[in-house]
């Protein structure tokens, strides 16, 4: 990235190996709370200057972890570039969410400065996921955090990317109204159950894995 060479070769690598070439034409860009948080796939430089300029964003927050992938390089310089601060975290799309990382993102929402785009690859399962979070942690109920977690956005609750809604199904059944989020979240909740006990359809799985090859 320090040279015309190392630029271009980070573009060749997002277009071609990242995909990113679809999302030079397709974005699912929304809020999620107005002038506070916004959610999507993962921008091109172009796009997130125009989402910086609309929304007069400060913030960027990368779902996918630090990768060495041409789309991390091209983010990093261009939020860089407009002055954004980067938060990096990594979540998972077919995994059970871990405390640790739930709490790690309640920390960066309540220190960072706002407005802030948060992304992953395709906007729909981890973008999901902190959207999801973003809702519980300003006090929203399980059924509004599960409007995140939506077909449209892309995120199929059917494949395995569906452990994400049995979280938040599981709050909703084991502790909503009895106790806050957060405790539940450090006290009584379990990943390891909520692995062993949600099983995924093979064909929304093979869909999401392999025809359209999600995270």
């Amino acid at each position: 990235m320090n040279s015309a060479r190392g630029r271009a070769l980070a573009w060749v690598d997002s277009l071609l190996i990242d995909h990113a070439i679809l999302r030079l034409v397709w974005s699912n860009v929304a809020t999620v709370e107005p002038g506070r948080v916004y959610r999507g796939n993962h921008p091109t430089p172009q796009r997130l200057r125009r989402l910086t300029r609309k929304y007069g964003l400060k913030t960027l927050i990368n779902l996918r972890g630090k990768t060495q992938s041409g789309s991390d390089a091209l983010s990093r310089d261009a939020a860089h570039r407009l002055g954004l601060d980067f938060h990096d975290i990594s979540l998972e799309s077919r995994g059970a969410p871990q405390p640790d990382r739930i709490m790690r993102l309640y920390d960066i929402f309540r220190d960072m400065r706002g407005p802030a785009l948060l992304h992953c690859k395709s906007g729909a399962d981890r973008a999901g996921l902190a959207a999801a979070l973003y809702v519980m942690f300003q006090g929203g109920t399980a059924e509004q955090a599960l409007r995140q977690l939506s077909l449209r956005y892309g995120h199929i609750r059917q494949a395995r990317t569906g452990i994400l809604d049995a979280f938040f199904l599981r709050f909703q059944r084991d502790a909503e109204g009895r106790m806050p989020f957060l405790d539940w979240v450090n006290q009584e909740y379990d990943p390891i159950a909520l692995r062993r006990d949600f099983q995924a359809k093979g064909l929304a799985s093979f869909v999401n894995d392999w025809v359209l090859a999600r995270e």
